[in-house]
């Protein structure tokens, strides 16, 4: 392999490796649960999203669901994206029914920021279920 094919791999590895930088935060707990450097009891998993339960669960079904890729929080989200809130439910739902929880019916939240509750800064969802839910919202 010549000199400036050797230097065009480099440079397409280098930037394979600043987009997956730039998709994941660093010291960002989910997004290190997303790279496997520390272990979640996932439950669902696909291309964008992964379903992990929460390590302090509020309900008998309490999972966490997230976008792959790092977004800080609701406040962040661009026009642009969408489709991936659309997404994020919908995989919210196909992970109710995996759960057998969705004929009787589950909770979903999201919380924004400091005073809306958000702890750790990647969007997420909370999907709580698996009994008879309190009409608590705040």
């Amino acid at each position: 392999m010549g000199e400036s094919e050797h230097d065009n791999q480099m440079s397409r590895g280098n930037m394979v490796k600043k987009k997956e930088l730039r998709d994941m935060a660093e010291g960002c707990l989910f997004c290190r649960i997303v790279a496997g450097e520390v272990s979640s009891e996932i439950v669902y998993q696909d291309k964008g999203f992964l379903a992990f339960r929460d390590v302090n669960p509020q309900a008998p079904e309490h999972i966490i669901i997230i976008p792959k890729m790092h977004i800080a929080s609701v406040a962040e989200l661009s026009q642009e994206q969408q489709g991936l809130v659309g997404s994020l439910i919908l995989t919210a739902k196909k992970v109710a029914e995996q759960l057998g929880i969705a004929h009787k019916g589950y909770r979903l939240a999201i919380n924004c920021g400091h005073d809306g509750g958000q702890v750790i800064h990647h969007l997420h969802l909370h999907l709580l279920g698996g009994k008879k839910l309190g009409d608590w919202i705040g």
